[in-house]
């Protein structure tokens, strides 16, 4: 449903994972089938629809509903609400543009501020050293910044269906290699037993 780090996957069964990953992408699935079927606006409507069930799903199943889904999922009622009302497709290509540069804005305003949310948001599955917190915070940032100037480049110059299966095949695969190129500045900075027992002594 969104571009977003990796959550707290590691704490769940191999079949919660599965069962969280296709809450996540059912949504997008949803949006790329309506589109080929028919156009843009009855997927839009689906894909508002699926994201409500995504995050009902989320609710029920996982006992909450992580930060960024919440907040995607509050955009696309919004942009795509705005997509059907003017039947205007303009609303709902410019969400991921939103969404990344406010995620974006966020997590450098608090690095500005000294501090690393990221640190907030996983620091009960990953234990890193504060500079470790601080570098991966930069690098996701960054990241959304990269994919909001790369959604603004894919919907401006290519066609609808393009875009559509961009957003399917396209950020999705690269949000997961991104992550998986974090893991090596995850090791490099994780909290071994005796860093531990140090920052608990103090």
């Amino acid at each position: 449903m969104t571009e977003t780090p990796p959550s707290q996957d590691e704490t769940m069964s191999p079949s919660k994972q599965g069962l969280k990953l296709l809450v996540e992408i059912g949504p997008l699935v949803v949006f790329f089938i309506g589109n080929t079927r028919y156009d843009i606006f009855v997927a839009t409507g689906a894909f508002m629809a699926a994201t409500a069930v995504s995050l009902l799903a989320s609710r029920l199943i996982f006992k909450r509903i992580p930060a960024m889904p919440l907040v995607t999922g509050i955009f696309v009622f919004i942009m795509g609400g705005l997509t059907l009302y003017l039947h205007d497709e303009l609303f709902i290509k410019l969400k991921p543009t939103i969404v990344n540069v406010l995620f974006a804005s966020i997590l450098l305003g608090g690095l500005a501020y000294g501090h690393s949310l990221l640190k907030y948001l996983f620091s009960d599955v990953f234990q890193l050293l504060d500079e470790g917190w601080r570098k991966l915070t930069l690098r996701w940032a960054l990241f959304f910044l990269f994919l909001a100037v790369l959604n603004e480049i894919v919907w401006r110059f290519f066609s609808t269906d393009f875009w559509v299966a961009f957003k399917v095949f396209g950020i999705m695969p690269l949000t997961l290699i991104f992550s998986i190129m974090q893991l090596g500045l995850m090791q490099r900075y994780q909290i071994d037993a005796s860093e531990k027992r140090e920052l608990a002594s103090q």
